[in-house]
């Protein structure tokens, strides 16, 4: 039986675990920031995304990634649903900062500005969730 989408996107995400970070980064040769672990997976199952037109450290707007989401094919969990292998989640760390991660099941995958590198950490997520997006099945 072939993967699920999720389960690509869980597997695209950990092969970008060691990649550098870099703020705004979009190539995981050059560094990817927390937006583009989740763009380069995504283009890495074949769905080819554009980040949020005006991402930035602070001062993010939960509208702004919303909107994001869905021009990316993903749609919100329902609020009771189990996490599921290639969620996408979206976390609070500050007022108004955002940070993106991907569940991969086993793993959160994220870039790590601190550590210099997207890293895989242990579930569950050291922040709170605002959103958690799941890939809508292309049909």
């Amino acid at each position: 039986m072939e993967p699920s989408e999720g389960e690509q996107l869980g597997t695209a995400a950990l092969a970008l675990v060691g990649a550098p970070f870099r703020m705004h980064g979009r190539d995981p040769a050059t560094g990817l920031d927390c937006v583009g672990v989740a763009v380069a997976g995504l283009a890495a199952i074949g769905r080819a995304v554009s980040p949020p037109a005006d991402y930035r450290l602070r001062g993010g707007c939960l509208v702004r990634f919303d909107r994001w989401a869905s021009a990316c094919g993903l749609v919100h969990a329902p609020s009771l649903a189990l996490p599921a292998i290639g969620d996408v989640l979206l976390c609070i760390v500050g007022p108004q900062q955002f940070h993106v991660m991907i569940d991969t099941g086993a793993v959160l995958v994220h870039a790590h500005a601190g550590l210099r590198k997207v890293t895989a950490i242990p579930g569950p997520a050291p922040w709170p969730i605002v959103r958690r997006w799941r890939l809508q099945e292309m049909r």
